[in-house]
């Protein structure tokens, strides 16, 4: 797959973590992964913010592993989180995550389906 982060001069630059495009040339496979939440596998939520987005980021890397990808393959996540509050230590948890990697990026602040999650993340990814 050949990706390339696109920020055009002739629109606001990204304020960080972020590219504000990505084009894909010539995917062979996409994945579409649904609104990943913060429970394991026994259905555990943990109380914190922080505990809870990096277990959302565990259970996205599972399904990309699952399909053969890696947190590389990240073209766009969208990320719906319960409380402005939570803005800065999300964008640090991501960070941390994902390093140097810059998908597309999209953060909405919403009701989230169960009171006990604090956040949900959706992604795309291509190979």
């Amino acid at each position: 797959m050949h990706r390339v982060e696109i920020n055009s001069p002739h629109a606001p630059q990204p304020a960080g973590g972020y590219a504000q495009a990505i084009l894909v040339d010539q995917p062979i496979r996409w994945l579409y992964i649904s609104g990943q939440i913060p429970e394991d596998t026994d259905g555990n939520v943990p109380d914190n913010f922080d505990e809870q987005c990096r277990l959302v980021w565990r259970n996205i890397s599972a399904q990309l592993d699952a399909a053969g990808m890696s947190l590389d393959n990240l073209v766009k996540v969208t990320t719906f989180l319960s409380h402005p509050t939570f803005r800065t230590a999300n964008t640090r948890i991501r960070n941390d995550v994902l390093g140097e990697r810059r998908p597309a990026l999209t953060i909405i602040l919403c009701d989230i389906y169960a009171a006990k999650w604090l956040l949900e993340i959706e992604a795309v990814a291509a190979a």
